[in-house]
């Protein structure tokens, strides 16, 4: 049992994946942070343009319909 264990600690086969799947890892929880932290502040400026633009006039429309 313990010659398997041995071996089992000596074999890189998998460390390739291993790294690969750390480093997946901690690239969506990268972006899962960036989200996160720039959800707010782009909630808020959506918001504003939103507003912006719902108290701008139409009147070009109006004017244009009565030609």
């Amino acid at each position: 049992m313990f010659s398997r264990l041995a071996h089992f600690c000596r074999e890189e086969d998998g460390a390739v994946t291993v790294d690969f799947v750390v480093l997946t890892a901690a690239i969506c929880l990268l972006g899962v942070t960036v989200v996160t932290i720039f959800q707010p502040g782009a909630t808020n400026l959506a918001n504003a343009v939103e507003n912006q633009l719902g108290n701008q006039g139409v009147d070009f429309v109006e004017q244009a319909a009565q030609y």
